[in-house]
C-alpha cells in the first residue's frame, strides 16, 4: 500500500470569509443628476472618489470639489451677460413737464 493520500482526500484548508467591517469604505450610491454645465458635472462626478476612501480621506476630495465648484461659479460671473436694456425715453432731453412746475 502507498502512504500517499489521494488529492480528493487531502485535508483542505478552511475557507475564511472576510469579516464584515462596517467602517470599511462603501459606495453611498447617491444619484447624481447632470446639471448641463460640464464643469459642475465633472465636480459632482469627482465626489464618487470618496466612495472608495476611508473617512479620513474624504476631506481632500470634498475640498477639491468645493474649490472646483467655486471656480465654476466664478467663471459664470466673469462671462459677459446680455446687453443692458435701452431706456424707453430719451435721456438727453428734459421731460416736457420740467418747465411747468408751480
Amino acid at each position: 500500500m502507498s502512504d500517499t493520500v489521494p488529492e480528493s482526500e487531502a485535508p483542505q484548508e478552511p475557507v475564511v470569509e472576510p469579516a464584515y467591517d462596517p467602517a470599511a469604505p462603501a459606495p453611498l450610491n447617491v444619484p447624481r443628476t447632470p446639471t448641463g454645465n460640464g464643469d459642475v458635472d465633472a465636480q459632482l462626478e469627482r465626489l464618487t472618489d470618496a466612495d472608495h476612501l476611508a473617512t479620513d480621506g474624504h476631506l481632500e476630495v470634498y475640498e477639491d470639489v468645493h474649490r472646483g465648484l467655486r471656480d465654476a461659479l466664478t467663471a459664470l460671473d466673469a462671462r459677459p451677460g446680455p446687453p443692458a436694456p435701452s431706456p424707453t425715453y430719451d435721456t438727453r432731453a428734459p421731460s416736457p413737464s420740467y418747465g411747468k412746475r408751480s
